[in-house]
């Protein structure tokens, strides 16, 4: 017997490969492969010339030098990366968790039983986010021009609209200058190749412009998420909080958001992915431009291979943020470990347990009753 079912599971295994191979062929020669030839030519001074797996003065192995250089090397190279790095992390820190609570409250909102016309709210929503990006980044740029809607609205409180995608001052430079502090001694330290002043730019009126549009282009996908992940919640555990007596917001906070970690661990995670990815938007609105406040590392990696025709530095760039997402991702699943058990959630669980055990006390004399009642 045993040897019969070890046969089954044998011809289940083969069979299981046999309708995995062609997914897994298609994979490996048009993603893995790809993947590890970047990585090689990333370790070469490729310039676009010849074969760059062929060796030769076209492409010379440099070994790690290209990825030393965007962090050690003096020169154009590392203070332009360094500086869409910058970019890029107040973008991250503003869109992530902007679009995050929004697509939240949104699906809330949505999700809410007294609310007339769902449908029409959840595709009004969720259009932004399956139209065309460079359409609605041209759009945005006859909005946020000097003489668009967004300043003619301005003007009529009296309020004279920036150059929204001529300025390139930084929103904590403008906060600081309020209190006195503009360029301080105590902030011309050198961090890879940029004062700490520079570093603590914070994003740059033209780079506002495009976290408002990608928080609007992205909530709408992540809505559905958060309203997928609200309509599987148990019903028994809303109707136990509701006996027990908890408040709307308390069992919001306690109870509904701790169940949610799957779904705001994946909004976060995609987010964190999408986020330091950004290229489209960065290719319409200006290629970096004003003084490189809104360039990115995936437009700055194009740039360099494409344009300058400096193929190892570009791959390089992109692995370095390849390593950046893979960090970030692995900090936050760390955070958000289900074994880790803070103050909050164990507050949850005594909450959920008491509104539970509330629920089956008030429903015993009930079924009590009936249970008399179907003997008599």
């Amino acid at each position: 017997m045993a040897r019969r079912k070890s046969s089954i599971h044998g011809r289940e295994g083969i069979a299981g490969w046999v309708f995995t191979a062609p997914m897994i062929i298609v994979l490996g020669l048009f993603l893995f492969v790809p993947v590890l030839m970047a990585f090689w030519v990333s370790l070469t001074n490729w310039a676009g010339n010849g074969n760059p797996f062929g060796g030769g003065e076209t492409a010379k192995f440099v070994g790690a030098s290209n990825y030393t250089d965007l962090f050690l090397k003096d020169g154009l190279t590392r203070s332009t990366f360094m500086q869409s790095i910058g970019n890029t992390f107040y973008y991250v820190l503003l869109v992530v968790p902007l679009q995050t609570l929004t697509s939240l409250f949104l699906a809330l909102v949505v999700n809410n039983k007294l609310l007339r016309g769902k449908s029409f709210f959840r595709t009004a929503f969720y259009f932004p986010s399956v139209t065309s990006s460079i359409a609605i980044s041209t759009v945005f740029l006859f909005l946020f021009s000097n003489s668009g809607a967004v300043n003619g609205f301005l003007k009529l409180f009296g309020i004279t609209g920036p150059q929204w995608f001529a300025d390139s001052r930084g929103l904590l430079h403008l906060i600081l200058g309020l209190f006195g502090a503009d360029n301080p001694s105590w902030a011309q330290g050198q961090i890879f190749g940029r004062t700490l002043w520079d570093w603590l730019a914070g994003p740059s009126v033209a780079m506002c412009v495009i976290i408002i549009l990608a928080i609007w282009t992205t909530t709408g996908t992540f809505m559905l998420m958060f309203l997928a992940a609200l309509q599987d919640l148990p019903v028994e555990v809303d109707e136990a909080a509701a006996l027990d007596g908890v408040s709307a917001w308390q069992k919001f906070r306690l109870v509904t958001v701790p169940m949610l970690r799957p779904a705001i661990f994946l909004v976060v995670t995609l987010g964190l992915i999408g986020t330091w990815q950004v290229f489209d938007q960065i290719y319409v609105m200006g290629k970096g431009a004003p003084d490189n406040t809104t360039l990115t590392p995936a437009f700055l990696s194009y740039s360099q291979s494409f344009t300058s025709l400096k193929y190892g530095s570009g791959a390089a760039m992109a692995f370095v943020v390849f390593l950046i997402i893979v960090l970030l991702t692995w900090f936050q699943r760390r955070i958000m470990r289900e074994d880790k058990k803070p103050g909050w959630w164990r507050r949850r669980s005594t909450l959920v347990g008491a509104a539970s055990s509330g629920a089956a006390a008030a429903a015993t004399p009930a079924d009590s009753t009936s249970a008399a009642g179907a003997h008599r």
